[in-house]
């Protein structure tokens, strides 16, 4: 058996005690490495919210970000841009945050909110974009409310550079994760052609696209329509980033409702095996939200 040369060996085994602790390799110099990330009810302030959260929580989630090490971040339940800035510092990230007016609607939290007073916060999506990194904003994607206040739009970016991408942030109805039956459906199901038109027009103007955040529909699963629908509605052939693998954020749930789907431009630029789910590293009971980030990295 070969002896590893000691810089291929020390590699290795720095690889496999980041994977070990959850955590995520280096990425090459030259990619760019996008990710989504659900921050669950991240509020501005501490206390407030339905995962009320000190500064230690919002330290932790620092560290995490940290060791994530995304160039570009698509966050959902965030409740402002300053919310988002605790998590993200001014001084390594840019924050383009949703311009969806907050519809007044502060109902209790469904845990424990009407017995200590917790009230639901705003929910909205962004971007977090390494700083030095250039960009372009878009008008938010607002078609995808429906009409409905209480439904969160979509963040449009372009990330410019030597092969510009743009990238759709966005956080779709919850509800419906499977089947057509729930109460949601109808509504998920109309927000899909929104998505779908989103993509053709990024056909049409024959640039590489990325869609990216909770899409609370396991699209992947075996025979659902809606992949069908929505490659069909975006006129090219779509790659959901995952491959096929399993989710492994919680032991009930085996299959991702957070998806990063790539249109063709973008799937070509896809490294290989650059899929990865954040684990944090800590048992379940001890994860700061209930997503799990995931993440690709495009050449």
């Amino acid at each position: 058996m070969p002896i590893l040369p000691l810089r291929r060996l020390c590699v290795g085994l720095l690889l496999l005690v980041l994977a070990g602790c959850g955590l995520a390799p280096p990425h090459k110099a030259g990619d760019l490495k996008i990710a989504s990330w659900n921050l669950e009810h991240l509020a501005e302030a501490d206390g407030s919210g339905c995962r009320p959260r000190t500064e230690a929580d919002y330290a932790a989630l620092r560290r995490y970000a940290d060791q994530l090490d995304a160039d570009v971040v698509a966050f959902q339940e965030v409740e402002s841009a300053q919310a988002a800035r605790r998590v993200f510092p001014p001084d390594r990230y840019d924050i383009v945050f949703s311009r969806r007016p907050d519809s007044g609607r502060h109902g209790y939290c469904r845990r424990g909110g009407e017995e200590g007073g917790l009230t639901i916060r705003q929910q909205s999506v962004g971007f977090a974009i390494r700083k030095g990194l250039p960009y372009a904003r878009h008008p938010d994607l607002s078609a995808l409310a429906l009409g409905n206040p209480d439904l969160r739009w979509g963040v449009d970016v372009t990330v410019r550079g030597a092969q510009p991408v743009r990238l759709l942030a966005l956080h779709l109805k919850s509800g419906c994760s499977s089947g057509a039956k729930a109460e949601a459906c109808p509504t998920l199901f109309d927000q899909m052609p929104v998505v779908g038109q989103w993509m053709a027009a990024r056909r049409d103007e024959g640039v590489a696209f990325a869609v990216l955040g909770d899409w609370n529909r396991r699209l992947a699963l075996a025979g659902d329509p809606l992949w069908p629908q929505l490659a069909q509605a975006a006129g090219v052939p779509l790659t959901d980033a995952a491959g096929g693998r399993g989710a492994t954020c919680k032991q009930r749930f085996r299959d991702f409702i957070d998806h990063i789907v790539l249109g063709p431009a973008a799937a070509g630029r896809l490294a290989p095996d650059s899929f990865e789910e954040f684990t944090y590293g800590v048992a379940e009971a001890e994860h700061p939200s209930d997503h799990c980030p995931i993440a690709v990295r495009l050449r």
